[in-house]
C-alpha cells in the first residue's frame, strides 16, 4: 500500500509494502535522512500550555469550550493517548527539552535546571540553533527563564516574574500585604483587564515577533509558553461568561480508588496556599469552591484558545501558518477532584495524560493516534520532520512510523518521586519500591474497563503476568542513564 508524506514541500518516497504491516513499520523506523528529496527546513512554531488537561472536543470531551484549539487538531495528528514523563512543570519541561528521561539523578522537581541536572546535552532550542535556526523564546517554556539561555538565538523574554499574574486590585493588595509567597485567592475575574495579563502580552509580542521574521529567510523555531491554566485560575471575565456554573459537574470519583496504597494520594498542597482554601490539609474543598475553581479552570483554557487563535489568525495573514510544523502540547495533566486530589503531584492518568497535536506543513485533515506516546518522542519528532540529524543522547522515538501503522503495543514511562508508572494502551501499572529495592506498593488499572481508575487490580491473581511484564519494563527504563 503507498503512503506518501509531505513535509513543507519535503516529498518522501513512495514505499510500498507487500506485507503485513510489521514489517512496513520496521521499513519506516529505519529510513534516515537521505531518503527525503528535499532538504528545506519549515518553521517550528512550539506552543506549550502549563497544567492542560486534554479534556478538549477534539479529545472527545465537551465541557470546555475551546474552539480554535479543535481546529487546529483538525488537521493535525491528535495523540490520544500522550503521557508525561514527570507530572510537574520543571521536570517534565527539562525531559521534554533534553529529550532525557528522568531518573534518580536528575529532573526530579518543579524546580528543575536542565543547566544543572543535565548541562552535558544539547536541548532542543540549542540544537535547532546549530542547525540554522533562529530560535526564540516566550512566556514559560524551561520552567526557570535564565536555564539554558544558550538555547536561544536571542534571550528568552516574559510578560511578568510575578507568574500567579493577578490583575485585580482585590488580589494585587492582598499580596502587598499578606505573606504567603504571593498567593491571594485561588481564581480572579478579570473584568476589563485582557490586555494586562501576561498570556495576552506574550502574543502580541509574538505577533511582533513573527512580523520580523516574516521577511528573514532564516528559518525559525518560536517557542511559546502559556501560564494559564496554572494556579491562580485568573481569566478575562468574558471567559468566565462563557459558562453557568449551575451546569459545571463535580468529578464523580472523589475518593481515593479502591485498594489503591496511600503511597498513591497527597493533600494537594499547591491548591491549600491559597487564601480562599483550607489550609488544613484534613478539611475537603467545600463543593461550592470546588464548581468555583472548576469554573476558573474552564475559562483559563478558554481565554488561551482565544490567544492561540489570534497567533494562528496572524500566521495565516503573514502565509506562515501551512507551510509550517505547529506543536501543541501540555506540560502534564491536572486533577479537579477526581480521586478527592487537586493539582497534579501523582501517578494517576489525570496526572500522566496530555493533549499533544502536530500539524505537519500543508496537512489537510486530522489523524487521530491511538498509541501510547511520550512527550520525550517531540524532540526527536521535530528533528525528523526538518531534515535535521538527531543527536546521539535522545532516548524518546521519532513519531514519524507511528503514525503511519499506529501501532498498539508501545508503552508510556513515567516517574513521580518514587512512583514510576507504565502506561500501556489498556494498563496502567506503578510501583513504589524500598531503598533495597524491594517492592513497597503497587497499583494497576483496567483502562478499558476502568478508564476512571478507581478500582486497583494489582491483587487479581489473573493479572500476575502482566504485571510481571510490567516490572520487568520498569527496570529497563530504571537502567538507562
Amino acid at each position: 500500500m503507498p503512503i506518501t508524506f509531505y513535509l513543507n514541500n519535503m516529498k518522501i518516497k513512495k514505499i510500498v509494502f507487500l506485507f503485513f504491516p510489521l514489517l512496513g513499520l520496521v521499513f519506516l523506523s529505519l529510513m534516515n535522512k537521505n531518503e527525503i528529496q528535499d532538504e528545506n527546513k519549515p518553521n517550528i512554531i512550539f506552543i506549550a500550555v502549563d497544567d492542560l488537561r486534554p479534556q478538549l472536543n477534539c479529545y472527545g470531551k465537551n465541557q470546555i469550550i475551546s474552539p480554535n484549539i479543535d481546529d487546529l487538531a483538525s488537521v493535525s495528528y491528535t495523540y490520544e493517548n500522550a503521557v508525561c514523563n514527570f507530572p510537574v512543570c520543571g521536570a517534565s519541561r527539562a525531559s521534554l527539552l533534553t529529550g532525557l528521561r528522568p531518573n534518580k539523578n536528575r529532573f526530579k522537581s518543579y524546580n528543575t535546571r536542565m543547566d544543572v541536572d543535565a548541562d552535558n546535552v544539547l536541548t532542543m532550542g540549542e540544537w535547532f540553533k546549530k542547525n540554522e535556526y533562529f530560535t526564540l523564546s516566550l512566556g514559560k517554556i524551561s520552567h526557570h527563564n535564565n536555564d539554558s539561555p544558550e538555547s536561544w538565538s536571542i534571550p528568552p523574554w516574559r510578560a511578568t516574574i510575578k507568574w500567579r499574574d493577578y490583575q485585580t486590585k482585590e488580589n494585587l493588595a492582598a499580596i502587598d500585604t499578606n505573606k504567603n509567597n504571593g498567593a491571594a485567592k485561588a481564581f480572579e475575574i478579570g473584568e476589563y483587564l485582557i490586555d494586562d495579563y501576561a498570556d495576552t502580552k506574550m502574543v502580541n509580542k509574538a505577533i511582533e515577533q513573527l512580523d520580523e521574521l516574516s521577511k528573514k529567510e532564516q528559518p525559525f523555531f518560536m517557542a511559546l509558553g502559556f501560564l494559564k491554566p496554572h494556579l491562580p485560575f485568573n481569566a478575562p471575565k468574558k471567559y468566565w461568561d462563557l459558562y453557568n456554573e449551575k451546569d459545571i459537574e463535580l468529578a464523580t470519583n472523589r475518593f481515593q480508588p479502591e485498594n489503591a496504597p496511600d503511597e498513591s494520594m497527597h493533600k494537594y498542597g499547591e491548591l491549600r496556599k491559597y487564601t480562599n482554601i483550607p489550609s488544613d490539609f484534613n478539611v475537603d474543598v467545600p463543593d461550592t469552591t470546588q464548581k468555583k475553581l472548576i469554573h476558573g479552570y474552564y475559562a483559563c483554557v478558554s481565554y488561551i484558545d482565544a490567544e492561540i487563535g489570534k497567533l494562528i489568525k496572524h500566521l495565516k495573514k503573514l502565509d506562515i501558518y501551512e507551510n509550517s510544523i505547529i506543536v501543541l502540547w501540555g506540560d502534564h495533566g491536572w486533577q479537579l477532584g477526581e480521586h478527592n486530589l487537586w493539582a497534579k503531584h501523582c501517578n494517576y492518568q489525570t496526572s500522566l495524560k496530555v493533549p499533544l497535536l502536530i500539524k505537519y506543513p500543508e496537512q489537510k485533515k486530522q489523524k487521530r493516534i491511538n498509541t501510547v506516546v511520550e512527550l520525550l518522542d517531540i524532540y526527536p519528532t521535530l528533528c525528523e520532520l526538518s531534515n535535521i540529524e538527531k543527536p546521539k543522547h535522545l532516548q524518546g522515538k521519532s513519531l514519524l512510523y507511528i503514525n503511519n501503522f499506529d501501532p498498539k503495543n508501545l508503552n508510556g514511562y513515567s516517574k513521580y518521586h518514587n512512583g514510576e508508572t507504565v502506561t500501556s494502551i489498556d494498563k496502567s501499572y506503578t510501583e513504589w519500591r524500598k531503598k533495597d529495592n524491594n517492592l513497597k506498593a503497587d497499583m494497576m488499572y483496567d483502562l478499558v474497563k476502568d478508564p476512571n481508575e478507581n478500582k486497583n487490580i494489582s491483587e487479581n491473581k489473573e493479572n500476575y503476568f502482566n504485571i510481571i511484564k510490567f516490572q520487568h519494563l520498569l527496570d529497563s527504563v530504571r537502567s538507562l542513564n
